[in-house]
């Protein structure tokens, strides 16, 4: 029987989530997903805006995406109440028609930026400034990005430690991203603001990274790499990695190299929301390479990386990682300093900071 773990957790709620890729939300779907404890529906009006709203009825609580489109309103199934993008409702075929005051259902803003659409689960005012900037996913072609979805049983944080600490790559992953044992032993140069995280690895090795080799002028020859993570609230981790064979600065500007995002969104305590995209600086025309690739990437985080973070969360037993007294190492770094600024984050926006 599968382990739950029940504790209540806070989450930093006035901050922007990935509520899902914009491919999942087609013209006329009610697409559906729990979000922070809470069910919300999404769909689209008949110009293309998303449009979210909590997915419950306020009469006898029926999820409202089991209901049918009216337009840019959304009837129940179980009692036919429709309501507008804004949660209103604005017709009740019972009685005299009628509508009682209390007839409505939260609505959240949405964004749709970088291939994702965005909510804001928030009380306050949603702020689009607080959504951090990834434009470089839309730069260039569809056939240089791509973008996966996964949804994980385990806590969000656990998701955010395995991207944060690199170390394991040696460890856990296959050939094709090995460091030959470069990573494990350096510790990454740290940078913190007040709502950002970063780290950054570089090394030499010989061959380089497989899937940058055969892009580089001798693919069995040295190549020095670099690795740049950052963490954004509430949880998003920006990975820039690239490989050279020059003496050049080592940057996605120099280098053969990717622009990753990581991030991942609650649905649960116990179960994660995990989304990521990739648009490289090679090979960029090729559709086939990118289906390929996302595909290898989707397969490695399911199969590599999910059963261990999975096995942790269920060996764990709680959320309260600093509880069970963990021993930390050097590679321990820029994970515990993202704990640690998460949870400062979060217990400002409860007070109102």
């Amino acid at each position: 029987m599968e382990q739950k773990i029940e504790m209540k957790q806070p989450y930093l709620l006035n901050a922007w989530y990935v509520a899902a890729l914009s491919t999942e939300v087609g013209p006329e779907a009610l697409f559906h997903r729990k979000i922070l404890d809470t069910s919300i529906l999404i769909y689209r009006k008949q110009d293309g805006t998303p449009v979210a709203l909590h997915d419950r009825c306020p009469h006898r609580f029926a999820p409202l995406h089991l209901g049918k489109r009216v337009g840019d309103e959304v009837a129940c199934l179980y009692h036919a109440l429709r309501f507008d993008c804004e949660g209103q409702c604005t017709h009740n075929p019972h009685g005299t028609g009628q509508i009682p005051k209390a007839a409505k259902v939260r609505s959240y803003p949405l964004q749709e930026r970088y291939g994702f659409l965005w909510i804001w689960m928030g009380e306050e005012a949603a702020d689009p400034a607080r959504l951090p900037d990834f434009g470089e996913l839309s730069n260039g072609p569809d056939t240089g990005v791509a973008y996966t979805y996964m949804h994980m049983k385990a806590n969000y944080e656990l998701i955010i430690d395995n991207v944060m600490d690199l170390s394991h790559i040696d460890h856990v992953h296959g050939e094709i991203i090995t460091t030959r044992g470069q990573l494990s032993p350096l510790v990454p140069q740290m940078h913190e603001e007040k709502e950002a995280i970063s780290a950054r690895w570089e090394w030499q090795q010989t061959p380089a990274m497989l899937i940058f080799a055969n892009f580089l002028p001798e693919p069995a020859a040295t190549a020095r790499h670099f690795f740049d993570i950052t963490w954004t609230p509430p949880a998003n981790i920006q990975l820039s990695v690239g490989a050279t064979q020059n003496g050049e600065v080592l940057d996605l500007g120099s280098c053969i190299g990717q622009y990753d995002l990581h991030t991942c969104t609650p649905e649960t305590p116990n179960t994660t929301h995990y989304y990521f995209a990739t648009r490289r600086n090679h090979l960029v025309e090729d559709a086939g390479y990118n289906a390929m690739k996302i595909q290898a990437m989707h397969a490695a985080f399911e199969n590599e990386d999910g059963p261990i973070i999975e096995a942790v969360h269920h060996e764990m037993g709680t959320t309260d990682f600093f509880s069970l007294n963990p021993v930390l190492m050097t590679n321990d770094v820029a994970p515990v300093k993202v704990r640690r600024r998460l949870k400062q984050l979060i217990q400002d926006d409860r007070r109102g900071a």
